[in-house]
């Protein structure tokens, strides 16, 4: 008799816990639900780029902002000119004077970056459509390689910083860097021998 009740007490003690433990499995799933939902309605978190307050020419790819975006705000509030000066660069502080020159056309043009972006890996810079066709980016085409020289950089505690272009002549095209034309030689060198086997 003893045996049969502590196995009938045993067995509902074991149904009440599963119980709750389906209760409180429930309640979780539903909360991992709500938790994913938010998660994948909001944009993705990458981490914050670090700023370059360095002033150096950079080399990169260039592309430009497609044509839903005239208008739309920029970071730093303005609206987006298709016709303007303006750029979007990851990493350069809002405000930076640019100046950019196609590597492969020899144009330059001088940029203001006033919004972030591109956020397409291997992408430098973002060029309004006007700046693009100045230095002979096309639709066609889409990106190009560039020299980003900074002319000023608006530094965080509200002193300007004279860059790598702020005593060159605008119209004076930059070349690549020494440094990175070797990289460039060295990755052709790698894509031959890859294309060779």
């Amino acid at each position: 008799m003893i045996s049969s009740v502590k196995t009938t007490c045993y067995a509902t003690i074991l149904m009440l816990n599963c119980a709750c433990g389906w209760a409180g499995t429930d309640d979780a799933g539903k909360e991992a639900e709500s938790s994913a939902a938010v998660v994948h309605d909001s944009a993705p978190q990458t981490p914050k780029p670090t700023p370059d307050l360095t002033a150096r020419k950079r080399v990169g790819k260039a592309s430009f902002y497609a044509p839903q975006f005239s208008g739309k705000t920029m970071a730093n509030g303005a609206p987006m000119d298709p016709q303007g000066d303006n750029a979007a660069s990851r990493t350069l502080p809002l405000g930076t004077k640019a100046k950019v020159t196609n590597v492969e056309t020899g144009k330059t043009a001088v940029v203001t970056i006033k919004d972030r972006g591109p956020y397409v890996d291997g992408r430098l810079v973002d060029l309004s459509p006007g700046t693009a066709a100045k230095i002979g980016l096309t639709p066609r085409k889409g990106i190009t390689k560039v020299v980003v020289a900074p002319i000023t950089v608006p530094l965080p505690n509200g002193k300007i910083k004279t860059g790598a272009a702020a005593d060159e002549p605008l119209s004076q095209p930059d070349q690549v860097p020494v440094h990175d034309q070797k990289k460039d030689t060295q990755l052709a060198a790698a894509d031959a021998s890859a294309h060779a086997k």
